[in-house]
């Protein structure tokens, strides 16, 4: 139970430094917890939430959500979400760990890049 809780205080923070806490949720409470992947990805999403929420309330007051690109950018993902859940669940799982630990590599390596050369994230 410890270690579930350990797990879920490092995903909200680096959720909240604004990695993207799934980043490293999801390997954690496989690696970590032996959970699967698939339910570790529920989990994730799940927890997102409420740190999106918050992340928006603070990211508005900010001044950095730009009104004119929210349609166009949060419509297309929330159609896509129901197909693409539908396209995920007939991969197989092994597939489904292979592609996302070479996502996470390659974002790994763009992340260390940006910070080598000092550019900055632009969303």
């Amino acid at each position: 139970m410890i270690k579930f809780l350990l797990v879920g205080i490092m995903g909200g923070i680096i959720g909240g430094m604004g990695m993207g806490g799934g980043t490293f949720l999801i390997p954690l409470l496989t690696a970590v917890c032996g959970i699967e992947q698939t339910t570790a990805q529920a989990v994730n999403l799940i927890a997102f939430i409420p740190m999106s929420i918050i992340s928006v309330i603070i990211h508005a007051k900010n001044g950095l959500i730009k009104p004119k690109y929210l349609l166009s950018i949060s419509l297309p993902a929330v159609i896509l979400s129901i197909p693409a859940s539908i396209i995920a669940l007939q991969i197989n799982s092994d597939l489904l760990k292979n592609a996302f630990g070479i996502f996470l590599i390659i974002l790994g390596i763009k992340q260390f890049f940006q910070i080598l050369f000092k550019q900055k994230t632009r969303y």
